[in-house]
């Protein structure tokens, strides 16, 4: 809602992440500008950002949760973007460079390095098969402590890394106008009734998930203790291995 809603600073941080001139960009178009609020609820979704910059397909993607797998992922999206570029019957080398951004709340690499950028080339010779493909990690956890207010990069990776408002204030406090710009625009959208009623519907989402998740392992564990009393375990035994109280694992008893 933020870059959305503001996309003068959506252009800043892009310029930042991409390390190009912010004059540099001439054409800067928005491609998904409304999220549908089905998607808020769908725990699979990584929300994404979807632009067109100077003729290329940039998307900017953000994940919390290290749900596995994310390079296949982020190699997916790529594939998704560049493979959609091509109209019907259009030439291949009209497919535009496609470049996915990730910012990930947690350590994807084993290095030090906080940004790691990847394309496709040569195992030995090291050449570069075609400048289309781009993917770039920028991994929170890794970025510095502390940093100055001439880092741009480094300021704008900090405030996704902001955890509280106190966080906030000390990046505000560097008077750095974008940044500053930022953090009045995300206080302001958090407040407002759009914002409000999109975090209740993942709220909901959150409830339903953790309700149907509590159901799964509650049938399991009656399967489990259904099963080790067929085979003549003892009630306290049964109650040990499946956390069922006593009261459901005389009921199963009943039941039979």
């Amino acid at each position: 809602m933020l870059f959305v809603k503001y996309p003068d600073l959506l252009k800043k941080l892009v310029a930042e992440l991409l390390r190009i001139p912010l004059d540099s960009i001439e054409q800067f178009v928005i491609r998904n500008s409304e999220t549908p609020p089905e998607l808020l609820g769908d725990k699979f979704c990584i929300l994404d950002i979807s632009m067109l910059i100077n003729g290329q397909r940039v998307n900017l993607e953000i994940q919390v949760k290290d749900k596995g797998d994310f390079p296949e992922r982020a190699l997916y999206h790529w594939a998704r973007e560049y493979s959609t570029a091509l109209p019907e019957g259009g030439n291949y080398s009209t497919l535009p460079r496609t470049i996915v951004v990730c910012i990930i709340n947690f350590k994807q690499f084993d290095c030090d390095d906080f940004h790691s950028e990847y394309r496709s080339l040569e195992v030995t010779r090291h050449t570069e098969l075609t400048d289309k493909k781009v993917i770039h990690f920028f991994e929170l956890p890794k970025i510095p402590q502390t940093t100055n207010k001439n880092d741009r990069l480094l300021l704008w990776l900090s405030l996704f890394n902001a955890n509280t408002e106190e966080d906030l204030s000390k990046i505000g406090e560097m008077e750095v106008p974008e940044m500053q710009q930022a953090i009045e625009a995300y206080r302001h959208i958090t407040v407002s009734e759009e914002f409000k009623e999109m975090e209740r519907i993942r709220s909901k989402a959150r409830h339903d998930e953790a309700q149907a998740l509590h159901h799964a392992e509650h049938k399991k564990a009656f399967a489990i203790a259904k099963n080790m009393m067929a085979d003549g375990e003892s009630i306290e035994k049964i109650i040990r291995y499946t956390d069922l109280t006593r009261e459901e694992v005389e009921g199963l008893q009943d039941a039979d």
